[in-house]
C-alpha cells in the first residue's frame, strides 16, 4: 500500500481565528483539539496530512498551525471554495454558507492516489479508531462490490454531552459489521446511563451502545470521482433551500451502499470522543486531556518547535 494520508477538514474555521471553537486551546501546553488527531495519526502510521481550509484563511493558519506540523509530517493544503462548481453551475445570489462535507473532500480531486482517512477539524476521537482505519486501509480483505470504505463506529454514550443535547448518526449495522445505513438523528440527550430522542412529542430511547459515526471515514481515492459525478446532480435539486442545502459525505456513501456499489465495514472503538458542541462543554475537555497527560498517554507539549 501507498502511504496513507490523514484528511482533516478545517474550512470552517473562521478568519483571524477569533473566538473559533477548532482554535480553543484546551492541552496543558496550549494545544488545540486538532494537534492531538495528528499526533495520534502519526503513531497510527500515517504519512501526510492535507488540510481543507479557505484561502482567505491560509496565511494565518500557517503561521497557527501548519508551519509547526509541518515539521514532524508532510503536509499539504487544499482549498474549499463556495465558486469551485461544475461546468455550467454558478453560485446561488446570497449563497455564503459552505457546500458541506462532501465539496469539502472534493477538494481533493487530483491531490490524492492512495487509501485516506477523513476527520473534522474539532473532534477528538482517541487513538484507536486511527489505529484501526489505517490498518484497514492497508490492508482491507476481500469485497464483493466495487468499493470498499470504512468509518470508525463509537459508541453512543461516549459521545454524549452533559450540557445538552446533539446530533448523531446512529448507524444500522448487520450481523458482519457491514453499515447498512446511518440515521441523522437530532436532539439526542442523556439522562443517567440513557439516551433519548423526542419527536412530535413522543420520546424514543436509543440504545446507549448503539454504534454512531462522528465522521471519521478511511477511503480509498474512487469515493473523489464519485462526489465529482455526482455534485451537479445534487446542485439540479437544490429546490426551495439553494442557500443552505449542503453536499455531505454520509449521504453520498449512503447512497453509493444502497445502489450495491459499496461496502462499508464498521471499525469499533471504545475510546471516549471529545468536542466543544457547548460553552460548557470546554472544561470538561481541558480537564480531560489533563488526565491523558497525567497518565503519560500524551506528552505535555506534543508538537513543541524545532
Amino acid at each position: 500500500m501507498k502511504d496513507s494520508v490523514l484528511v482533516i477538514m478545517a474550512a470552517g474555521i473562521g478568519s483571524r481565528f477569533g473566538g473559533i471553537k477548532q482554535l480553543t486551546p484546551v492541552g496543558p501546553g496550549g494545544e488545540i483539539i486538532m494537534e492531538y488527531s495528528i499526533y495520534d495519526a502519526i503513531r497510527a502510521g500515517f504519512k501526510k496530512v492535507i488540510f481543507i481550509i479557505r484561502k482567505d484563511i491560509e496565511e494565518d493558519f500557517r503561521a497557527i498551525v501548519g508551519d509547526r506540523i509541518s515539521k514532524y509530517i508532510e503536509t499539504e493544503y487544499v482549498f474549499q471554495d463556495l465558486d469551485a462548481l461544475p461546468s455550467g453551475y454558478t453560485r446561488p445570489e446570497g449563497r455564503t454558507k459552505p457546500w458541506g462535507t462532501g465539496q469539502a473532500i472534493l477538494s481533493c480531486l487530483g491531490k490524492i492516489d492512495t487509501p485516506f482517512a477523513v476527520i473534522n477539524a474539532d473532534d477528538y476521537y482517541g487513538r484507536e479508531g486511527f489505529q484501526v482505519i489505517h490498518d484497514f486501509l492497508a490492508n482491507p480483505g476481500t469485497c464483493s462490490k466495487k468499493y470498499h470504505f470504512c468509518m470508525a463506529g463509537f459508541v453512543l454514550g461516549n459521545t454524549l454531552s452533559e450540557f445538552g443535547a446533539v446530533t448523531r448518526g446512529v448507524c444500522n449495522v448487520d450481523e458482519n459489521d457491514k453499515l447498512i445505513n446511518i440515521d441523522e438523528t437530532q436532539g439526542i440527550y442523556k439522562n443517567g446511563e440513557h439516551a433519548y430522542t423526542e419527536s412530535n412529542g413522543t420520546r424514543r430511547e436509543i440504545a446507549y451502545t448503539s454504534p454512531v459515526s462522528m465522521n471519521m471515514w478511511g477511503f480509498t481515492p474512487e469515493i473523489l470521482t464519485e462526489l465529482e459525478k455526482r455534485f451537479a446532480g445534487f446542485l439540479d435539486k437544490l429546490g426551495d433551500n439553494p442557500l443552505k442545502a449542503e453536499y455531505l459525505l454520509p449521504e453520498v456513501v449512503d447512497t453509493l451502499i444502497k445502489e450495491g456499489l459499496a461496502e462499508v465495514s464498521v471499525l469499533h472503538t471504545d475510546d471516549k470522543w471529545f468536542g466543544v458542541t457547548y460553552q460548557e462543554d470546554k472544561q470538561f475537555v481541558v480537564d480531560s486531556f489533563a488526565a491523558l497527560t497525567e497518565k503519560n498517554i500524551y506528552p505535555k507539549y506534543l508538537f513543541p518547535e524545532k
